[in-house]
């Protein structure tokens, strides 16, 4: 099993939205970074855990858990005008973007991105890296573990 970040406005789909969404599973949609595609096409399992990461908000953390609840297959947003995620070069016999359906698991208490980075085990972390801006960055099995023990408290 891996273990992966995954980071989502609030304002667009928030973890309670997670929860109430029909069979508490939502697309990721919206990717448009080929390494975080990469990680999806390539390295996603069914059932791999999700760090249900809220970002770009007055108060970013860790707000629950989930699972990858698919394979990666195409977005269609890239293909819609009217979509943010619209991307002009991206054609239909060709598609650039990829995307995954996300399970709900639970929601947590919000672990704040200051309680992540003054915690020793969690400091090699991609997301604590200065310069990272993925939406998507595996997690080790030890920053899983330590984030569970956080997470409980």
């Amino acid at each position: 099993m891996n273990y992966w970040l995954m980071k989502s406005e609030p304002e667009e789909c928030s973890i309670d939205d997670l929860a109430r969404a029909p069979n508490q599973t939502v697309p990721w949609v919206g990717v448009r970074n080929y390494q975080a595609r990469n990680f999806m096409r390539d390295a996603f399992a069914l059932g791999d855990g999700v760090l249900f990461y809220h970002s770009s908000c007055p108060q970013p953390g860790i707000a629950g858990l989930a699972e990858v609840a698919s394979a990666a297959y195409v977005d269609a947003t890239q293909f819609d005008a009217n979509s943010p995620y619209h991307d002009p070069k991206s054609k239909p016999e060709a598609p650039r973007w990829l995307h995954v359906d996300v399970r709900f698991g639970r929601k947590t208490r919000l672990l704040s991105l200051a309680e992540m980075r003054a915690e020793p085990r969690l400091q090699s972390m991609r997301v604590l890296q200065a310069g990272n801006r993925l939406s998507i960055t595996p997690v080790s099995t030890e920053e899983w573990r330590a984030l569970q023990e956080l997470l409980a408290d």
